[in-house]
């Protein structure tokens, strides 16, 4: 699942599908609620490759622009720790990955990021889409660096 498909949805989805059928697409927290684990990913080349726009869009339900006001059908909206849990534990968890990648515990490749901020709790004036990567390491080793640290 792609988390933007939802703001990048919103303005024509339920025009497409009516609105009885909308309340069942995009429902993330009624997944969650049901104990289905969502896993989110980034790589479709219509939307945003940024997996921090995807966090963005699950946690608030709204564009980079902040709109609409109060997300879109904001009651399905994901909890940060929900969202990063879609885009890492339960991406690996649907990929049968999850005993060697998706979290950070011994005996798993411990690949991970390096961020410019906390994108579960960005500082005042900074959204979870603006997080910069700064490094990634892959299986405990670093393959890349982009910016200070």
């Amino acid at each position: 699942m792609q988390p933007v498909h939802a703001t990048d949805d919103m303005n024509m989805a339920e025009k497409r599908v009516g609105p009885q059928r909308i309340a069942g697409a995009y429902a993330w927290r009624t997944m969650l609620e049901q104990g289905i684990p969502i896993a989110s990913g980034s790589d479709f080349p219509v939307s945003s490759e940024n997996p921090f726009d995807g966090l963005h869009a699950a946690i608030t339900r709204t564009d980079r622009d902040g709109q609409p006001v109060g997300g879109w059908y904001p009651q399905q909206a994901m909890n940060p720790v929900e969202a990063l849990r879609s885009f890492t534990l339960d991406a690996a968890f649907a990929a049968h990955q999850e005993r060697v990648i998706g979290s950070l515990e011994p005996g798993k490749w411990a690949d991970f990021l390096i961020l410019d901020q906390d994108p579960l709790d960005p500082p005042p004036g900074r959204a979870r889409w603006q997080t910069k990567t700064l490094q990634t390491w892959v299986a405990g080793r670093r393959v890349g660096e982009y910016g200070e640290l």
